[in-house]
């Protein structure tokens, strides 16, 4: 299977409210610095649970601002 298949771009959330709410939480309180550090360190993270380097490039690559954009 070609990792590109693998990468899921629709909607995959149990509870979309839950998490983007949990993420705004996170940065509560934080400055502007911080909260980038935080992202930066969430991203590291999150990156590590997925533990496989070319859906990590196919995601970044996926995630990347288009000429629509």
């Amino acid at each position: 299977m070609k990792t590109e298949a693998a990468i899921k771009t629709a909607p995959n959330f149990q509870d979309a409210d839950a998490f983007y709410e949990c993420l705004l939480d996170a940065h509560q309180g934080l400055s502007r610095e911080q909260s980038e550090l935080l992202n930066a360190r969430l991203i590291l993270i999150l990156a590590n649970q997925l533990g496989d380097t070319a859906l990590l490039q196919a995601c970044i690559t996926a995630a990347k601002p288009t000429e629509t954009d």
